[in-house]
């Protein structure tokens, strides 16, 4: 199942028996802005007029004249009689944010730093939303390792999408994803290449997210391939995932105290997440 999936949502998300009643937005942009952001919290593509007033806590009268006025400018996309999803316009602002992310020259240096400090192979995954959320490696340092050692060509080093249910990166990732996205990929089969220290349970899997979501990064052992374990930290964007700072290193030469490891790759996943929110740096 991927993120393309056209599964119809007619009901609202249960309540937490924790959460109080949302109070309905105010203004009519904070009415708008909470259709929008209904969509992020309702599971599926396509949702209908009454999940999505639920969703935004607005009534309906008011949803669909906000929906309405967003299909005119390609915000929302209607299918069929009374169901919709996100449109282009959606898209094309993500991107145009996504494309002010840090400029390569200036995560490779910290990557290097990473690498020169631990010893390990530092590698920076991105997330890809397309075709399904996936996790794409853009940059790495590894030295004088042949990437054939590592289980992987040069090409899959770079540019093979990963799930994100394997090693630490992918979960670190999916830990800081809307509940939606993370039961889509929980759906999803165990790749079968992974290795034999992947978590299989999906119940386990939910676990090792909220440790992560608590710790601030994720510890893998041969995950996704025998004989290499890994630690990761996320790299975000204010309160937004956008990757994570892998680490790996041969399980015989993992050391018994992760600490030393686990502090400089937050450091450099940090490092990176400062650089998303500093324009003038991130073109440097």
């Amino acid at each position: 199942m991927t993120l393309t999936s056209t599964t119809t949502s007619d009901t609202v998300p249960a309540q937490r028996q924790d959460e109080s009643p949302s109070k309905p937005p105010s203004s009519l942009a904070a009415r708008a802005f909470a259709v929008q952001a209904a969509f992020t919290q309702l599971p599926g593509e396509v949702h209908s007029l009454r999940a999505i007033a639920g969703a935004a806590s607005l009534d309906d009268a008011t949803t669909h004249r906000i929906l309405k006025t967003g299909v005119t400018d390609g915000t929302f996309e209607q299918v069929g009689r009374g169901r919709y999803r996100l449109g282009t316009a959606t898209a094309r602002a993500g991107v145009q944010a996504m494309a002010h992310s840090p400029s390569p020259a200036s995560t490779h240096t910290i990557l290097e730093q990473l690498h020169a400090t631990t010893g390990g192979l530092a590698l920076l995954y991105v997330l890809s939303p397309f075709g399904g959320a996936k996790r794409l490696c853009t940059d790495y340092v590894i030295g004088d390792l042949d990437p054939a050692e590592v289980g992987m060509s040069a090409a899959d080093v770079v540019s093979v999408s990963r799930s994100l249910r394997t090693g630490a990166s992918g979960r670190v990732i999916l830990a800081h994803l809307p509940q939606s996205i993370q039961d889509l990929v929980l759906a999803e089969e165990v790749p079968p290449t992974a290795g034999p220290g992947v978590i299989r349970d999906n119940d386990a899997l939910a676990a090792s997210l909220d440790e992560i979501r608590q710790l601030g990064f994720g510890v893998g052992r041969q995950e996704c391939m025998p004989g290499w374990d890994s630690v990761a930290a996320p790299v975000l964007w204010h309160d937004s995932i956008m990757g994570a700072v892998l680490l790996l290193r041969r399980t015989t030469e993992m050391p018994a105290d992760l600490r030393p490891l686990i502090y400089h790759t937050r450091k450099a996943a940090e490092s990176i997440s400062e650089l998303t929110t500093s324009p003038l740096a991130a073109a440097m």
